[in-house]
């Protein structure tokens, strides 16, 4: 097995330390073996010992290493964006909203295109759950860890006693790959038509041109609504599906993987909570590197940049890092 070439990987270059270890353990006990044969058993076992966690090792750098080509191979320039609300009520819808207008205003820095698939408004304001199709140069690389549960704790507008509310919205990150190859039987899917709704002048509602998408086997339902024709719409709405299957299948993957993964920063554990914003507190704070940041309205209004960039600084390194001002933030 040739693993030098993963020696200069920042996610594996902890474990060569450990490798580099029974490399030179080995040696030894092999010398030990050639100037005292008396020993043999004894020290063979050893050796076998060692070579077995030598080659359990290398076979972890390996697997590590090839997770990480594979997510650096498939850096795409298009994703799907995936904002829904949670627990919270109304406000939960809200936060929805306010998170899809901080990264369509952090698209808008990057200069990349910010397109709405399909919006499902709440009654009082807000999204109950909404798609966007967002293309740019290095777009997935720079938004793909900011999939997972965002928590906002605030008071509602709403509120007439003052009390700080909790609430939770879900984001998704879709990667659109060219030329994913990930099949999808027609007898797997049922599609439906209808007429798109909102704004958009003389042509709406007059033509069925929205989509509807069941995948039976998973219970995955997609909708895309953004287009003029149907044919458009469809084309949208099964690419999203082939994304989320092949999303699927690495999470399968990513899981197997996981314990030569730990303590690095996860991008496919939708149900983990990520982020909280305090508002009270004027601070946002990433679980998983421990770091903080002031200013929320700035970052809220596109600022997303530190945030990205820390944590992108942090996986870099090999794992998750402390430090900034979290100390005193409840989990």
């Amino acid at each position: 097995m040739d693993i030098e070439k993963y020696r200069d990987n920042p996610k594996t270059v902890y474990l060569f330390k450990e490798y580099d270890r029974l490399v030179q353990e080995i040696s030894d006990t092999q010398k030990m073996l050639e100037s005292d044969p008396s020993m043999a058993d004894l020290i063979t076992e050893e050796l076998t010992n060692l070579e077995t966690n030598r080659n359990t090792l290398a076979k972890s750098i390996e697997d590590i290493a090839k997770v990480d080509e594979v997510g650096n191979k498939f850096d795409t320039n298009e994703v799907i964006l995936e904002v829904r609300a949670g627990a919270g009520g109304e406000e939960a819808a809200i936060f929805a909203y306010d998170l899809a207008q901080m990264y369509e205003k952090y698209a808008v820095t990057k200069g990349w295109s910010w397109k709405p698939v399909d919006v499902s408004p709440a009654e009082l304001g807000g999204y109950k759950e909404a798609t966007f199709e967002i293309k740019g140069k290095g777009v997935y690389g720079m938004l793909k860890y900011e999939m997972g549960v965002h928590r906002v704790q605030r008071v509602p507008a709403t509120e007439k006693q003052g009390r700080v509310h909790t609430s939770t919205a879900s984001v998704v990150i879709l990667p659109i790959r060219p030329n994913i190859k990930v099949e999808i039987k027609d007898s797997d899917i049922e599609v439906d038509f209808s007429r798109s709704g909102g704004a958009g002048g003389q042509n709406v509602n007059k033509v069925e041109t929205a989509v509807r998408i069941f995948h039976k086997p998973t219970g995955i339902m997609i909708r895309s609504t953004s287009e003029r024709s149907q044919l458009k719409n469809r084309e949208k709405g099964m690419s999203i599906l082939a994304a989320k299957l092949a999303q699927i299948e690495e999470e399968k993957e990513a899981k197997k993987l996981s314990a030569e993964r730990k303590g690095q920063i996860g991008t496919g554990d939708r149900s983990e909570k990520i982020r909280t914003y305090n508002v009270l507190q004027d601070r946002i704070t990433d679980h998983r590197i421990k770091q903080s940041w002031h200013n929320i309205e700035k970052i809220m209004a596109g600022g997303l940049e530190p945030i990205i960039q820390a944590i992108k600084d942090a996986e870099s390194s090999g794992g998750a890092v402390g430090g900034g001002l979290s100390t005193d933030v409840d989990d």
